[in-house]
């Protein structure tokens, strides 16, 4: 008996084994303008790594498949480990093979003078396969120059942080080919106030890595628990510190954390985040006791490095589902990317895809040039500035990406539901390492330094004249800066800081019709409130042939 209903046509074909990088001009337009002479070959061959069917698949059980937290054995004793399904592990493996973790501080990518700004494409390619796993990946990369705060450590565990390999296995660090590295600083009465942390460290002399503590107390939010070791925040004589906290023990006994339980999250969901107590836990000081804050802010800008770049990876996918979406699928009458309002929404998105993709990149280039004074101000300029409106504007690109798939992209099946994991993914980036309040806090704070409004000033130069509405916000801002004498209007100056410096970037880096139409639109009032209200003079043709994914 034939059972056939209907016939399934006018739904698209899925985007699988599509070479990601070689599809995302913007990203090539980045790399070509901060890092000239960079060898792509390796960004080809992840972006078609990261594109295939096969990884997409293990993107998809990652995340089905959360992780479990095993704290007892069945005879009752403690074993505080986390399960995951072997995708998550393959995810894990494909990453650090690409080097996204502590090896861009490895002699070899250092001499080539651009390893942060290849590492952060790379980084924003993962990211459009599957986000959670980078989790501890990132917060490898954060601890390893942070480890230099203790010479012992870093010497001893430095070739395993910048390695290219993967182990999960429990044991000790010398045991491993690579090791992994995580955070622990919230609580549950501080949040970001670390200041207001109770746990409590208590001297227990020295050995070979230093002056070693007792560590008892709590942490609230800590990531990737079965990472090798943590640096952690704790209160110690002189006040609080950052202390290097392994799972394995150098005697090879495993080191008094205990998981309480694994976070269920809305998103985020292949990553484990946990609760962890620790009962007289050994850990060993890095850094100055007592400047736990400055060595942990530190880190913190690097891991907000990796919120902007991830934000802008997670743009660039749902953009690209959205137009795989719009060209495959009729609605009266013609392709829905064909339709006019449509192509408003499309083209929209693709100017805030390629902008927040400028300003991210631009943010890694001044990590490989720290030793230039431009650099290093720019960088205490940007990462607030990027972390704040890259991660702000990603929950509302997510939801409008989303309308363009309609009811396909509400759900979690198949390769539609890469949609929803993504606008679940979104918020995160926003509220980890630091929310909105925080980061335009900090860029008050590196503004009111002296040479911080000339910096910005020679950033913005080369775009003088290109847009009267980028020149007038350029000139408006030394003046706001000058008068601000309340907190209340941080959050509005860096919006506007970060949209002059996208605007002057992407006058270098885009065709004229995009660097147009985004002044035009974000910079001279002509745009509403939500995408898709680009003026009639737009070029749409130019800017979305530019960000077709195949």
């Amino acid at each position: 008996m034939n059972n056939l209903t209907h016939e399934v046509f006018n739904q698209p074909e899925p985007l699988v084994d599509v070479n990601l990088f070689a599809g995302n001009q913007a990203l090539q337009a980045a790399l070509a303008f901060n890092a000239p002479l960079l060898d792509v070959a390796p960004l080809q061959a992840l972006g078609a790594q990261v594109g295939s069917a096969e990884m997409q698949t293990h993107a998809r059980l990652a995340n089905v498949f959360a992780p479990q937290l095993k704290s007892h054995d069945r005879f009752g004793r403690r074993l505080d480990q986390v399960e995951f399904h072997p995708s998550y592990h393959a995810l894990m493996s494909a990453a650090i093979e690409a080097g996204l973790h502590g090896s861009a501080f490895g002699e070899t990518e250092q001499a080539t003078g651009h390893a942060h700004v290849k590492r952060a494409a790379g980084f924003m390619l993962f990211t459009e396969l599957e986000p959670s796993v980078l989790c501890p990946v990132s917060m490898t990369y954060a601890v390893t120059p942070a480890l230099k705060g203790n010479a012992a450590i870093y010497g001893d565990w430095s070739p395993q942080l910048t390695s290219r390999a993967y182990d999960p296995e429990l044991k000790l660090w010398k045991d491993k080919p690579g090791v992994t590295m995580g955070m622990g600083m919230t609580e549950k009465q501080g949040g970001s106030d670390v200041r207001a942390n109770t746990t409590q460290a208590v001297a227990d002399g020295q050995d070979g890595w230093g002056q070693r503590f007792f560590v008892t107390g709590h942490k609230w939010f800590f990531s990737a628990p079965m990472c090798d070791a943590f640096l952690v925040l704790a209160q110690t004589a002189s006040g609080l510190s950052c202390l290097f906290l392994p799972r394995v023990l150098p005697d090879g006994s495993l080191n008094a954390l205990f998981i309480q339980r694994l976070k269920d999250k809305l998103g985020n969901k292949a990553n484990a985040s946990s609760e962890v107590e620790f009962v007289n836990a050994t850990a060993w000081l890095v850094g100055e006791e007592g400047r736990g804050v400055p060595q942990i802010l530190a880190m913190g800008n690097m891991t907000r490095l990796d919120c902007a770049l991830g934000t802008s990876g997670l743009m660039r996918q749902a953009l690209s589902l959205a137009l795989n979406h719009t060209s495959q699928r009729k609605a009266f009458g013609k392709l829905l990317i064909d339709q006019p309002l449509m192509r408003n929404v499309l083209a929209d998105l693709a100017l805030e895809s390629e902008a927040a993709t400028a300003l991210a990149v631009r943010l890694a280039r001044s990590i490989d040039r720290s030793s230039d004074p431009h650099e290093l101000v720019m960088n205490r300029l940007l990462t607030p500035v990027s972390k704040f409106w890259i991660c702000k504007r990603g929950s509302l690109f997510a939801q409008e990406a989303m309308e363009c798939l309609g009811g396909n992209g509400y759900v979690e099946e198949g390769g539609e539901g890469v949609m929803a994991r993504i606008y679940r993914e979104m918020p995160l980036n926003s509220i980890w390492e630091g929310a909105g309040n925080i980061m335009a806090l900090d860029l008050l704070r590196a503004l009111r330094k002296a040479d911080a409004g000339e910096a910005l000033a020679q950033e913005l130069a080369p775009a003088r004249g290109m847009h009267p509405a980028l020149d007038h916000l350029a000139e408006s801002l030394p003046t706001r800066v000058a008068a601000m004498a309340s907190e209340t209007e941080a959050r509005r100056l860096t919006q506007d800081v970060a949209l002059a410096v996208q605007a002057a970037l992407l006058a270098q880096t885009a065709p004229a019709a995009v660097f147009a139409a985004f002044c035009d639109s974000r910079l001279d009032g002509h745009w509403g409130h939500s995408f898709g209200s680009l003026g009639v003079g737009t070029d749409f043709d130019a800017i979305l042939a530019r960000a077709m994914p195949r």
